[in-house]
Formats: structure tokens, C-alpha cells, sequence
């Protein structure tokens, strides 16, 4: 089985800064992408970020230039350093990874959510 531990949200004031960490764990022959998502209350859960292990990202329209994802594939580690962050951007965010296991197909496994309030 593979755990995913998230840490790093909470509250923060309108253009201050947050950076989230999820740390995958487990029996993992390799990942092959590892990302964050979002869902406010309401709404649907939605791309934030997603960087492969080659090191291509690929960022949702509403977060470029102010969020950065980066990762150390030695680390199994995902990060995602959000600036200048906005009212909108209070949600409960997701790390995901897809990966193989030992002997299985790629899957994809979620993180239980981290809480990022950002307060006006």
C-alpha cells in the first residue's frame, strides 16, 4: 500500500505565502507523476499543479506565477510553494501520486487533504 502524509497548510493572511509538502511512502517500484489538487466548499476538486519525473509541470491558469511544484524524486517528496496567495485560494488541497508498485499497474493514490484558509 502507499501513504501519502501532506503537511504545511493552515491560515494565512491575503499575499502572504504557504509552502505544502506530501511525502509518499510504501512499497513503490517508481512514480511517475506526483501533483496537488484543490477543492473548495461547493466546488469540484481541481488541478492546482503536476510535475512528472522527468521534471515537466503543468499548472492550472489561475495559480501561474504565484505557485511553484517541485520534488525530490529520491525523496518520494512533493512540494508546492504557493506566494501571493488570494481569497480564492482557500481550499482543502490534495496531494496525488501515480505510481507503480511492485508487480502492479500504474495507480493513483490521494493524500487525506490539507486545509490552506486564506483571509482577507
Amino acid at each position: 500500500q502507499v501513504r501519502l502524509v501532506e503537511s504545511g497548510g493552515g491560515l494565512v493572511q491575503a499575499g502572504g505565502s504557504l509552502r505544502l509538502c506530501c511525502a509518499a511512502s510504501g512499497n513503490i517500484f517508481r512514480i511517475n507523476a506526483m501533483g496537488w489538487y484543490r477543492q473548495a466548499p461547493g466546488k469540484q476538486r481541481e488541478l492546482v499543479a503536476i510535475i512528472n519525473r522527468g521534471g515537466s509541470t503543468e499548472y492550472a491558469s489561475s495559480v501561474k506565477g504565484r505557485i511553484t511544484i517541485s520534488s525530490d524524486n529520491a525523496k518520494n517528496t512533493v512540494y508546492l510553494l504557493m506566494d501571493s496567495l488570494k481569497t480564492e485560494d482557500t481550499a482543502v488541497y490534495y496531494c496525488n501520486v501515480k505510481c507503480w508498485q511492485w508487480g502492479s499497474s500504474l495507480r493513483a493514490y490521494w493524500g487525506q487533504g490539507t486545509q490552506v484558509t486564506v483571509s482577507s
